[in-house]
């Protein structure tokens, strides 16, 4: 069985233990400390003496009938001060022979200090209260001890099976029954579980959040700290955790070890947290299962800027995510940069609405070849998109364009900055690469090449139509000289059965070759 925070045994506060049966039967009225009444009780202690608070420890229900203190006031005084220094939970006061009336010394020194005060108008007997609430709070330490067993087991495990991030935080968000965010020392989002509008809400406000859980913690926002070795670089959250707070403690500081350990294990083989957290958003833009407009508080919590902004849309072939990233942040550019599904790299950039989104996205890929060394180096971009619920359709047309020339020589004479309209026909057949049709066309017109299984002459043949049949630059290219390239042209045209001179026939084996490679892709 496993056992969740709700199988828990409610924790006790003093207000809690002030409803138990047995104390309701002693007439229980509250004369002092009444807004301190949601403090814990560690442990319910009896005591006389007017020196009791060099006997407790901390989060103590101290109960008393002040038989000691009867009559002296600066004793009674001292009783109530010595009891908050020792940080006691609260003092409980059975009146009697001693005290027949709440004695107004004690109370007004429990006022000031706020500590709760008690007492009860009826006779009590005390050992049947300790004896009640000592045996919850052992049910209740000895569940916490189970529940920290089990999670810690359970994380362990995922984490020996090799189980993502994403995983472990599902695992503590079902043991917490709250939203769990884990973000970097920036505050910045690195991962969520929990019920998905639940997340939403916490995410939609983050910024206020965030300042709260980094400093005190309340109302159910507790957090526990990630790093090793002396140092901090992240926290986990839990938002709203409607459970004891120790109990949530306990939660958080298991999550907190699970996550260090996950993080230590992966090394340098996996990819960042912060990686992960863009490649989430990245693909659930781009493949459109989630709507934009609930992917907008991840964006925002993930720290892109989102208000009043302009969007521009990229897709970089072979490219470095970190490398991209540490680009955005050398030019100055808010923005995210993951790695798709199919090797590509998605950047979205967001600008102010100000700024001059094509000329930015022009020195972002200028500065890109530049720094990879090659003219090869080919950005895609869809045109800016001033509403993120455009930005999905604006990927994927990105995502298109950039599959338009993934093969290294259409990549031949592209300015950096490739649009749909600088793909022409390429981005034509790449859509209808798929059709039976097409891919019937495609062997028809290429058998003589297909079947020989001789690469040497299609890749000849590829440079030479997409160079618009350029001899000189064909020969320059494959490194051969004119003649040999002559011959290997004759090659071609002979299996082929075509003549290459011909506008119309080169055309159909240009389109053919477009499709063939569009299917090996």
């Amino acid at each position: 069985m496993t056992l969740t925070s709700d199988s828990l045994e409610p924790a006790l506060s003093v207000r809690q233990v002030l409803t138990l049966e047995r104390v309701l039967a002693g007439e229980p009225e509250v004369v002092a400390g009444a807004s301190h009444l949601d403090r814990p009780v560690r442990w319910v202690h009896v005591a006389e003496a007017a020196d009791v608070g060099v006997m407790l420890s901390g989060g103590e229900m101290v109960l008393t009938t002040g038989v000691l203190l009867a009559g002296d006031e600066d004793k009674q005084a001292e009783y109530v001060r010595s009891l908050h220094r020792a940080e006691a939970a609260a003092v409980v006061l059975g009146l009697g022979r001693a005290f027949p009336s709440p004695p107004d010394v004690m109370r007004r020194a429990a006022e000031r200090c706020g500590l709760p005060m008690v007492v009860l108008h009826r006779p009590f007997p005390f050992a049947e209260l300790t004896e009640e609430v000592q045996s919850r709070l052992v049910r209740r330490k000895f569940a916490a001890v189970s529940l920290s067993e089990a999670v810690r087991t359970e994380l362990t495990a995922l984490i020996t099976a090799g189980a993502p991030l994403q995983r472990l935080l599902d695992e503590v968000a079902r043991h917490s029954a709250c939203p769990v965010v884990v973000t970097n020392l920036a505050h910045r989002v690195l991962g969520t579980a929990g019920e998905r509008p639940a997340v939403d809400d916490v995410l939609r406000d983050w910024e206020r959040i965030a300042r709260q859980a980094g400093g005190t913690e309340g109302d159910g926002w507790i957090r526990a700290e990630l790093g090793g070795r002396g140092e901090r670089w992240g926290r986990i959250v839990l938002c709203g955790y409607r459970g004891d707070t120790a109990t949530g403690r306990l939660l958080a500081d298991r999550a907190a070890e699970a996550l260090v350990l996950h993080r230590m294990l992966a090394g340098a083989a996996a990819c960042s947290w912060e990686e992960q957290s863009a490649q989430s958003l990245l693909t659930d833009l781009v493949s459109g299962v989630v709507p934009a407009r609930q992917l907008l508080s991840r964006a925002r919590a993930a720290g892109l800027p989102v208000n009043r902004r302009t969007f521009v849309p990229l897709v970089v072939r072979d490219g470095d995510p970190v490398r991209l990233e540490r680009l955005l942040r050398l030019l100055g550019l808010s923005g995210l940069a993951a790695e798709l599904a199919d090797g590509a790299t998605a950047v979205l950039l967001s600008l102010a609405r100000d700024q001059d989104a094509d000329a930015l996205t022009a020195r972002f890929a200028t500065r890109l070849r530049t720094e990879s060394g090659t003219d090869r180096t080919v950005v895609a971009a869809a045109g800016a998109r001033a509403a993120w619920d455009d930005v999905p359709t604006g990927l994927r047309e990105a995502q298109h364009v950039a599959d338009a020339v993934a093969d290294s020589s259409a990549a031949l004479d592209l300015p950096p900055v490739v649009r749909l309209k600088d793909v022409h026909l390429r981005g034509l057949i790449r859509l209808l690469r798929d059709d039976p049709h097409v891919q019937s066309f495609a062997e028809r017109e290429l058998d003589g090449l297909l079947y020989e299984a001789d690469e040497d002459l299609l890749s000849v043949l590829r440079t030479y139509l997409a160079t618009g049949r350029n001899k000189s630059r064909t020969a320059q290219l494959h490194h051969v000289s004119r003649p040999a390239l002559y011959r290997r042209l004759e090659a071609i045209q002979v299996r082929l059965g075509v003549d290459l001179d011909d506008f119309e026939q080169a055309a159909s084996v240009h389109i053919a070759l477009l499709a063939h490679d569009a299917q090996q892709q």
